[in-house]
């Protein structure tokens, strides 16, 4: 039995508070008591997470007065805002689990991520959590920071969470010598546990996860069933949305979340998304609606994830800051405006509704021009026909492996050998295929003057850091570009409620009226590198902007729409197959013959 292998205590708590194991945990617990390398692969919302999270709290709780203050699992995620939930559901059952029986120990869970403060940094030194949850940026400061490597020593179990996220870019490959550099950090390399909901194929992930190590594959697949529709305005659809056609689709999108208790409604910019939270607050009222995206303090991010869990807002707007998987509550309908881009980023957001075992994901695509709805109609196509796209592999940067150098070496006053390093770094996923010529660039971008950050012995073939290394090791880690944005602080409590633009905060003029998460602002003073403002009591605003964030689309969706031009299809019979509305439909398939015409196909 799935549970048996559980203390009473814990196995009783689960099967009362969440009924039956899922198919994850089923075959993943098995895989993980195994102490095997783990990569776990199911759809969003089937509880990937407690079937990483339930063995380790297990084992935790099973040494009893024997629980020493030292971190034993670290938990990865790409985002701040799914470490900030993972925290507070670990917290909740473990306290449940005390009060049943109170001889169990007390299990401590701590976040270090960026929003961290240093009060709670220096807390967690002082007293190791025995469950310690961060991101990628903040898990290589750590390694690279005195205090943070007498925290990271005796971990025992690492789990990565959402690494299909991590796999797109230069993030993934930054993360993978991480991992590597705790490896040698840790007297035994600790057990990595990768969950990921949309990726294929699947060994590519598991490369990542573990380089040519083996690793146990538990492959549940990436569809649930679900409930997709594609809706259009009254008024047809041309190159851009008219004022008119917006109007159209803001009544449309009110009537859907009028019909349900919470919607999430995502978006491709965070401009998007403090537009449509501003109209649907007309629509709905401003104490019902929310937003959420990555320019906002940790505070307003935070406050507007509670207020979904409890009910008090209606909808909330989003971009990708939320489309991983969060518990955002009992969320009933997920509506994407324009388009996804990809099926899988599809697949992800529409998985926030029905986020839970035995729940039906729902979701509408509203695109905003006929381009969009040619592209919503191949990607709803392609989720009926079980496709995918290709998870990007990430590259073997030479900067990134530059950076992890200095970083290394940087923690270690002692010095590195280079062997050691080069056979340490070649056995992370994207550089199993590292060539020493390449290993000996990314050493000599840091040597040769005085603002050198490493010293070459070159008799003991020792790397050792300069003075000055430790300071940019520290400050300027990670894969994530940097970027020119303006902190907008209220007068006079100095209280951080986001960032803008810096461009934006350079045009603005004391007087203006600014909207930030969906609320208005007014400018009071614009100094270098901040906007003092205040409560403009919900005058009228501009939006900001922000400059970059235009997705591009993915191969496979560029080819499902190829087929989907090529074929010309009926109206009729396109509803039929993809199961969408007829108006859709044919407006798809009018825009396409219309092509078809104009380029002398029919």
């Amino acid at each position: 039995m799935a549970l048996g292998q559980f203390q009473p205590v814990v196995a009783k708590w689960f099967s009362e508070t969440l009924g039956a194991p899922s198919p994850p945990q089923v075959r993943g617990w098995p895989a993980i008591a195994s102490g095997k390398n783990v990569l776990i692969a199911a759809p969003t919302g089937t509880g990937k997470t407690m079937a990483a999270f339930l063995h380790a709290l297990d084992q935790l709780l099973a040494r009893g007065s024997d629980l020493e203050d030292v971190t034993k699992v670290l938990y990865v995620s790409p985002l701040r805002a799914l470490s900030n939930d993972v925290r507070k559901n670990l917290q909740a059952p473990l306290a449940e689990l005390r009060e049943r029986d109170p001889s169990l120990p007390e299990v401590r869970v701590a976040v270090r991520t960026g929003d961290t403060t240093q009060s709670q940094r220096q807390k967690m030194l002082r007293k190791a959590p025995h469950i310690l949850v961060s991101t990628p940026e903040s898990f290589y400061l750590l390694l690279t920071s005195a205090g943070g490597r007498g925290l990271l020593k005796n971990v025992e179990t690492v789990i990565v969470d959402e690494i299909h996220a991590l796999s797109r870019d230069r993030r993934g490959s930054h993360l993978a010598l991480s991992l590597e550099r705790l490896d040698a950090l840790c007297e035994k390399a600790p057990q990595r546990i990768g969950l990921s909901a949309t990726q294929r194929p699947l060994e590519k992930v598991a490369r990542l996860l573990v380089g040519e190590r083996p690793c146990e594959l538990v492959d549940l697949g990436h569809l649930r069933e679900i409930e997709l529709d594609v809706i259009v305005p009254p008024s047809p659809l041309s190159a851009v949305c008219s004022h008119e056609q917006w109007s159209e689709i803001y009544s449309a999108m009110a009537e859907l979340i009028r019909a349900r208790r919470t919607t999430l409604v995502f978006v491709g910019t965070r401009k998007l998304a403090e537009r449509l939270s501003a109209r649907l607050s007309d629509e709905l009222g401003k104490e019902l609606v929310g937003c959420h995206h990555g320019s906002l303090s940790r505070e307003r991010r935070l406050d507007a994830e509670d207020r979904l869990k409890r009910g008090e807002l209606s909808v909330l707007v989003a971009t990708a800051s939320l489309e991983l998987g969060l518990d955002v509550g009992q969320v009933d309908l997920v509506i994407q405006v324009g388009s996804a881009r990809s099926i899988a980023t599809l697949l992800q957001r529409v998985g926030r509704a029905g986020h839970g075992v035995d729940r039906k994901p729902a979701g509408r695509i509203f695109p905003l021009t006929r381009d969009e709805a040619v592209e919503a109609a191949a990607l709803v196509g392609a989720i009926r026909a079980e496709r995918l796209d290709r998870t990007p592999e990430p590259p073997a940067a030479i900067d990134i492996l530059a950076q992890q150098i200095v970083a290394e070496c940087a923690a270690r006053p002692e010095g590195v050998h280079e062997d050691e390093l080069f056979e340490r770094f070649r056995r992370a996923g994207p550089y199993l295929q590292l060539e020493r010529k390449d290993f000996e660039r990314a050493i000599e971008l840091h040597l040769g003057d005085r603002w050198s950050l490493l010293h070459r012995d070159a008799v003991g073939r020792r790397l050792v850091a300069t003075r000055r290394a430790r300071l940019p090791a520290l400050t300027s880690g990670g894969a994530i570009p940097d970027n020119a944005d303006y902190e907008v602080r209220l007068a006079p409590e100095d209280t951080f409620i986001g960032t803008v633009n810096a461009d934006f905060a350079v045009e603005a003029s004391a007087g203006d009226i600014f909207q930030l998460g969906n609320s208005s602002w007014r400018v009071l003073k614009v100094e270098r590198g901040r906007m003092r403002v205040a409560d403009a009591q919900g005058l009228p605003p501009n939006l900001p902007f922000w400059l970059g964030e235009g997705p591009s689309r993915t191969r496979e969706l560029s080819q499902e729409i190829s087929n989907l031009r090529r074929e010309l299809p009926d109206a009729s019979e396109l509803a039929r197959r993809i199961e969408i509305q007829p108006t859709a439909a044919k407006e798809v398939c009018e825009y396409l013959s219309e092509g078809a015409r104009a380029l002398g196909g029919a």
